[in-house]
């Protein structure tokens, strides 16, 4: 039966244009991108596909929500170590002063102290207020007069920035941290059980700041609580990033949106993960009786975001040769009753006794799996080098270097630009830079959780629309997958002989 092979990989960039009838409305648009073929003689293959959601038009309305769509804590670390150097606190005061005017009238927002504890700054007792003139000016003066002195917490921070968002009971709840340090209280309040707490019940951009920071911990926290880590190099840039962020943040008006996953007969889901614009892990929040797995993102503006979904089959006694449903996923967006969605879309499979068919993959999840190995690559790095081993740190660097130039991430090539001088890029050969520090690694950490788009830069493959050209090939030195036109291979650096 043909349950949609043509619409499966019909479209090369992996997105929808708006279906008929959005104009002046909002609407959210699902495609799938896929590499159908699995061989019919593996124990339980996986089928892994990009899902790409794009909201368009939700300024015009989502149905009818009235009053303010965000809620907004600012909470500031304000440990012992921002003391020094003055810049940084200076910074984060100017920062928070930037975000603060930004707010529209009406929102409710409240400002935190961060330190082993977390306190109220603004207000004074534990709610929020609503922005007007007179409550910003009091709030930038509350700012400005903070303080540092003490140690860090930020599972308190969380937790209290949780019951403020909670009592504000806004569409939308949305945390900015900045930090300078690392989570040396943990054990007052335990992060781990505090984001458990937190999640689904707001999102958290996390901002690293000075030297002490920890990336690691920042993509903890913004990845359970589907949010942005970055960080700033010079703290004068700080107050400039929070204005763009806070502008991209009034741009949100849908709340959630929701991707369902129903898996057929004899498959299963194993998971759904945010790839693009920055990599998250997402819980799903229930199964249904049919076996759906639904997965909640949250704080939509017109923006595109893409998903790796990873299911698993059993292929005894299935048909060969004919094009099956394995799974259909579809949107929903809760409360947005004026929001055109798409049909579901099906995902594929084709069972294959072909090598040749199973043996190819689709480019855009190549894309993203050597974006997710490129972080790999960017840990191990961090790891030899806070150990003292510049030699392995260099040449996880190399392999760093490898993986984005094979996949066209001329800004991570740039990050990395700053730790090790590029000799090959194609074969990853750099030379580590001298005095690289500590927290250059963990500026790259945060950076390399950003993805690109596309299977590469600027380029147009014209077999990227599905045909068996399109598919990567494997690495005979190391079994890994290479893009066709790939002279070397990016994870291991082995030549390809034969490769234009």
């Amino acid at each position: 039966m043909d349950t949609g092979a043509a619409s499966a990989n019909r479209d090369p960039a992996g997105t929808a244009a708006p279906g008929p009838g959005t104009a002046g409305g909002a609407s959210a648009a699902l495609e799938i991108s896929q590499w159908k073929y699995l061989s019919g003689r593996a124990r339980e293959p996986q089928m892994h596909a990009i899902v790409t959601v794009r909201a368009d038009g939700t300024g015009a309305g989502t149905g009818g929500a009235t009053g303010p769509v965000l809620a907004q804590v600012l909470a500031v670390d304000c440990s012992s170590s921002m003391a020094y150097p003055q810049e940084k606190l200076r910074a984060a005061h100017q920062a928070a002063v930037a975000a603060l005017r930004l707010l529209p009238d009406g929102t409710p927002f409240a400002v935190v102290r961060g330190t082993e504890s977390a306190s109220m700054v603004y207000p004074t007792t534990e709610t929020t207020v609503r922005a007007d003139a007179r409550h910003r000016a009091e709030a930038e003066r509350a700012v400005h007069r903070l303080v540092a002195g003490g140690g860090t917490c930020i599972g308190s921070w969380l937790d209290l920035s949780r019951r403020l968002l909670t009592e504000a009971d806004a569409p939308i709840g949305h945390v900015l941290l900045l930090t300078d340090g690392r989570n040396q209280h943990d054990d007052l309040m335990p992060l781990a059980d505090v984001l458990e707490a937190c999640a689904g019940r707001f999102v958290c951009d996390a901002w690293g700041i000075g030297d002490g920071w920890d990336g690691r911990e920042l993509l903890r926290v913004t990845g359970r609580l589907h949010g942005r880590a970055s960080s700033v190099q010079d703290e004068a840039e700080l107050a400039h990033e929070y204005e763009r962020l806070m502008h991209r943040l009034l741009a949100k008006s849908l709340p959630e949106l929701v991707v369902s996953v129903t898996p057929m007969a004899g498959a299963r889901v194993r998971y759904l993960k945010q790839v693009f614009p920055t990599e998250g892990e997402l819980d799903p929040v229930g199964t249904d009786g049919d076996g759906t797995r639904r997965f909640v993102t949250r704080a939509w503006g017109d923006e595109t975001r893409r998903y790796q979904l990873c299911l698993s089959a059993d292929p005894t006694g299935r048909p060969r040769g004919e094009d099956l449903q394995l799974a259909v996923v579809a949107i929903d967006v809760p409360g947005g009753d004026g929001v055109e969605l798409t049909p579901p879309r099906p995902c594929l499979v084709h069972w294959t006794d072909d090598v040749a068919l199973s043996g190819h993959s689709d480019v855009h999840v190549e894309h993203f799996e050597q974006h997710r190995l490129l972080g790999e690559a960017v840990a191990a790095a961090t790891d030899a080098h806070r150990d003292g081993e510049r030699e392995a740190a260099r040449h996880h660097l190399g392999r760093a270097v490898r993986l984005a130039h094979a996949i066209g991430a001329d800004q991570a090539l740039a990050r990395l630009e700053r730790l090790v001088e590029i000799d090959d890029p194609a074969a990853g050969r750099v030379r580590l830079r001298p005095g690289v520090a500590a927290v250059d690694f963990e500026h790259l950490i945060t950076a390399s959780s950003h993805s690109t788009y596309g299977p590469a830069s600027g380029t147009a493959d014209p077999v990227a629309a599905g045909g068996p050209g399109a598919a990567m090939l494997r690495c005979p030195a190391c079994e890994g997958a290479v893009p066709a036109a790939a002279r070397f291979c990016p994870l291991c650096g082995h030549g390809l002989r034969g490769r234009p």
